[in-house]
């Protein structure tokens, strides 16, 4: 290149660059999403009439930096000063500053991934449909607005408004049926009108937010908020989340004509969702306790939003109560750290986070003894007055001994037909003894995309990696558990529950605990169906397990000395060592120990396994051994069974099934 062109090109680039980061001009049509008759626009109103309408964008812009009548749950101008010179909580300045290169914090199982200089917003290097989709939540454009507040920094500003309109202008509605499917999904979109309200504050008051940017920024939003309207999911979180995020665009733009609309749309769903989703037993219908967590905050975040603005009155007083059922319900199903199984593509949550949000969920219910009481870890409130505990409805049940870091707590799920994110895993559960889980769920590992995902995904729903009975190792037909009985005392809590887990295979599960120390737990496989039949467990990674297959038994080796015994007391019954994985994290798995109690079924005579789990301490398992009493009859429901451990006998009588 000669030196005539260099020259010419360094004279250029103010130019060129000013018209990279010139928007639309300003017209009438500019304004028509707004109300102009909104009160605090009169001086805009007047200017459009006037046809001036470059200095009505400025009109609007000074109303907009200026409104303090519209409060926002968690980021308002006013905020600008608590982050000015403070350090950034741990990650956000990365986002931040890797965001402004275009490597962009898509999804936490990937890290950053480059969209490249010119970003190519339909970049997909792996074929994980959360990629695509999760890309167009701009996670990292909120970093970048926390990091212009803590720095005062315009580059934050200058690239957030630029890569707005880039995206904007690559990603039109109607580009492509493909690109449709994941910029304009609409769960996609409520998650944009959700954060983008918050982010609009962050940045509005930069001059990088000029006129015609605000402007472009309102239409643009408009369209959205328009589009989840018009585009609602059937059913399930997804519609939730759509439903409360167009409440926070009413709310938050009530300038913008169809305002009123959506507020109202929101409302009426959550209203109508909310008796239809939520179970009488507080549990959730998609029974994944990780949206069941979600759903309690969407409910909550909607009723937030409209008290903040003055428009709570439009959700009725059940609506709460519901909300303070499903906090109560995640307490009966959660272990005393907090945490909870991954059934149902749930992920590891810890203390923690899930102390912070009881905090937050008491200053809605500051009267209830049980929130308050993990609000602050005991220290105040009062723990539930019962201990194990049935949902029903839903079929989680809880056996616990107790709500403190000693206790023993298993959660079993017996449940009907869920959604999406439900697993073929009837009969499963983990246990929790003194501050350990034996027996975690496996996890999803990933959701959906391609087929080599999709294998990898399946590989985590079988049932066979799930403590549950399978056929010939197969996936059950069918989870619609059916319950048969419950009962607690002091001497035996019972569950006994029918799952037509294959069209010619019933499979029966009854669960006994023990004085409140150790569990027997009776498998039938009732029906025609031929085959062979096992019963599936799976151990923490690192538990340093023994297995004894003279015995029929498998024991951890902790070095602590907090073990767990795991023993099949029928004859004939043979120990198979399986290959375990469990995946606490998004696209992170470790191998573990797993195995299956196994049995062939040959007629239409019933099969069946007596298994004993049975925590001790130290290194050395108990001897257990069992004999049948006189009346212990299974096919009557009745078991009557004399339990030897270590030289100490146990008789068990109980009925299983009314006759």
């Amino acid at each position: 290149m000669n030196v005539k062109k260099i020259i010419l090109l360094l004279a250029l680039a103010p130019t060129l660059l000013f018209a990279k980061q010139q928007g639309t001009p300003v017209t009438k049509d500019s304004f028509s999403n707004l109300n102009l008759n909104y009160p605090g626009l009169e001086e805009v109103n007047k200017l459009v009439a006037a046809k001036d309408y470059e200095n009505a964008a400025k009109a609007l812009l000074k109303y907009y930096r200026k409104r303090d009548n519209v409060k926002h749950p968690d980021y308002n101008m006013s905020d600008k000063a608590n982050f000015a010179g403070k350090k950034l909580p741990e990650g956000v300045l990365e986002k931040a500053d890797k965001g402004m290169l275009h490597q962009f914090y898509v999804h936490p199982g990937y890290g950053f991934i480059d969209y490249g200089q010119d970003i190519n917003w339909q970049h997909w290097p792996i074929k994980d449909n959360e990629i695509r989709w999760q890309l167009h939540r701009m996670y990292w454009w909120q970093p970048m607005g926390l990091a212009y507040w803590s720095t005062g920094d315009e580059k934050y500003a200058k690239e957030w408004v630029s890569q707005f309109r880039d995206w904007a202008k690559k990603n039109p509605k109607g580009l492509s049926k493909e690109n449709d499917r994941f910029a304009w999904r609409p769960l996609e979109v409520s998650t944009r009108i959700q954060d983008q309200t918050g982010t609009f504050n962050m940045f509005v008051s930069s001059p990088n937010f000029t006129p015609d940017f605000l402007l472009e920024f309102l239409n643009v939003y408009n369209q959205q908020a328009d589009h989840i309207l018009n585009n609602y999911s059937k059913q399930g979180n997804h519609l939730l989340f759509e439903a409360q995020r167009i409440i926070y665009a009413g709310c938050y733009f009530p300038e913008l004509k169809a305002a009123d609309t959506w507020r109202k749309s929101g409302i009426e769903i959550l209203n109508a969702e909310i008796k239809k989703q939520i179970y009488p037993d507080g549990l959730q219908f998609e029974l994944s306790p990780n949206y069941h967590v979600a759903t309690i905050n969407i409910f909550l975040k909607a009723l937030r939003v409209t008290q903040l603005t003055g428009m709570s009155n439009e959700f009725p007083e059940s609506y709460k109560k519901t909300i303070e059922g499903m906090i109560i319900a995640l307490t009966d199903f959660s272990f005393p750290d907090y945490s909870y199984p991954m059934f149902g593509d749930a992920k590891l949550t810890g203390k923690k986070e899930m102390q912070k949000e009881y905090k937050d969920w008491l200053q809605v219910f500051p009267h209830n003894q049980v929130i308050k009481h993990f609000a602050t870890d005991g220290k105040q409130g009062t723990a539930p007055a019962y201990l194990s505990s049935a949902l029903k409805t839903g079929g989680f049940y809880t056996f616990r001994n107790g709500w403190k870091n000693d206790a023993t707590v298993m959660v079993l799920r017996a449940s009907p037909p869920a959604f999406f994110h439900s697993q073929p895993d009837n009969g499963t559960f983990d246990l929790w003894v003194k501050g350990r889980n034996f027996m975690p769920d496996a996890g999803a590992y990933v959701y959906s995309g391609s087929a080599e995902i999709q294998k990898l995904r399946d590989a985590y729903r079988q049932t066979k990696v799930h403590k549950t009975l399978t056929l010939d190792n197969i996936n059950m037909d069918s989870c619609n558990a059916k319950l048969v009985a419950w009962k607690t005392s002091p001497a035996v809590d019972l569950l006994v529950y029918n799952n037509q887990s294959y069209k010619e295979l019933n499979h029966r599960r009854s669960v006994l605990f023990i004085d409140k120390k150790y569990f027997v737990i009776i498998d039938e496989a009732i029906g025609d169906a031929k085959g062979n039949v096992g019963i599936h467990f799976q151990l923490a990674e690192e538990s340093g397990t023994t297995f004894n297959k003279a015995k029929n038994s498998v024991q951890t080796g902790y070095k602590d000395g907090n073990n767990l015994l795991i023993q099949t007391l029928n004859k004939g019954t043979v120990l198979t060592e399986e290959e375990g994985k469990v995946s606490y994290k998004y696209r992170k798995e470790v191998a573990r120990p797993a195995f299956a109690y196994e049995k062939a079924k040959n007629d239409n005579n019933t099969v069946s396994f007596t298994t004993v789990l049975y925590p001790f301490e130290g290194s050395k398992a108990p001897e257990i051994s069992v004999k049948e009493g006189s009346k212990h009859n299974l096919a009557k429901g009745i078991v009557d069974l004399i339990f030897t451990i270590n030289g100490k006998k146990t008789q068990i009588t109980e009925q299983l099934v009314a006759n």
